[in-house]
């Protein structure tokens, strides 16, 4: 399965009793494949997993599948293995395209014990599986020696997306993984610097808002005009800054808001962006004229 080089994690639409929206949901990714996003992560981090039900992943699946035609890859990881096996399932029935799975958090297993929780939910379905290496949440890290046991010796581990921010770590999969294992980039600042060292894209948030301007730099830089990405690189830094500095999604659900597109509130314990996220959000956004009345 071809995910293309910019996939957005897709936030979860709420109307206002923080039900879902399903409505909103599809004219979101409507309005997001329009703009250059190649493929969708489904009830990740951004999508607000840990508050949404099994039934309401399960909906959201369906809906984006119906909505386009670009690949849909579910989130299905938890810190609990017999319940990703049964999330990969209902997945794969639901229509995804692949899976993601992040890594157990809370339980911190060590590497042997993350090798086995993987390849256990990697046997039970068809479908091609994304690792998430997310420590900043998850607090393990997936070692390189352990990613390269997984791509090894489980065919449908076929991709990375790297969110520990460490380049380096980035650079020795790129290198030592086996031919056709794919690594993105979860760090939106990081989407230049990692198609720089051979990484193939990025699973974003920032897509959201500034997806046509992440589809110019990533276009300039595969054919060659690295002063253009660079140029747009630099032009999308403070957004990318304003959308992290409070806990992902509550930035982006307030920067698609201010674009025009709101798309509900949060679940708690997350809420709504502060004064202060809101108004740097406004200055990163108006210089990209992205605001909307």
């Amino acid at each position: 399965m071809e995910y293309g080089r910019l996939i957005v994690a897709i936030v979860t639409p709420f109307d206002k009793n923080l039900e879902l929206d399903l409505t909103r949901a599809k004219e979101l990714a409507q309005r997001l494949v329009k703009d250059g996003v190649t493929g969708f992560v489904v009830n990740g981090t951004t999508g607000e997993c840990p508050t949404v039900a099994r039934e309401e992943k399960i909906s959201m699946i369906r809906c984006i599948k119906e909505a386009v035609n670009v690949p849909v890859i579910a989130g299905t990881g938890t810190y609990n293995t017999s319940e990703s096996i049964q999330y990969t399932k209902d997945a794969e029935a639901a229509g995804a395209d692949g899976i993601m799975l992040v890594t157990p958090y809370y339980s911190k297993p060590d590497q042997d014990m993350l090798y086995e929780h993987f390849g256990a939910i990697a046997s039970v379905t068809k479908l091609p599986v994304m690792l998430y290496n997310i420590p900043g949440r998850s607090v393990v890290n997936i070692d390189v020696n352990t990613t390269l046991r997984l791509a090894r010796d489980f065919k449908n581990i076929r991709c990375m997306k790297e969110a520990s921010g460490n380049l380096d770590a980035l650079t020795c999969l790129v290198r030592d993984c086996p031919e056709g294992f794919l690594c993105y980039t979860g760090e939106d600042s990081l989407t230049l610097p990692t198609l720089a060292v051979g990484g193939y894209g990025a699973v974003s948030v920032a897509g959201h808002i500034v997806a046509p301007q992440m589809k110019a730099m990533i276009e300039a830089y595969v054919n060659g005009n690295v002063k253009e990405a660079q140029k747009l690189h630099v032009a999308l830094q403070a957004v990318n800054r304003a959308l992290f500095l409070q806990p992902n999604p509550t930035p982006v659900k307030r920067a698609l808001e201010l674009s025009g597109f709101g798309v509900g509130g949060l679940r708690a314990p997350l809420r709504e962006a502060s004064a202060a996220v809101t108004e740097e959000l406004k200055k990163a956004m108006a210089n990209l004229n992205l605001l909307r009345n």
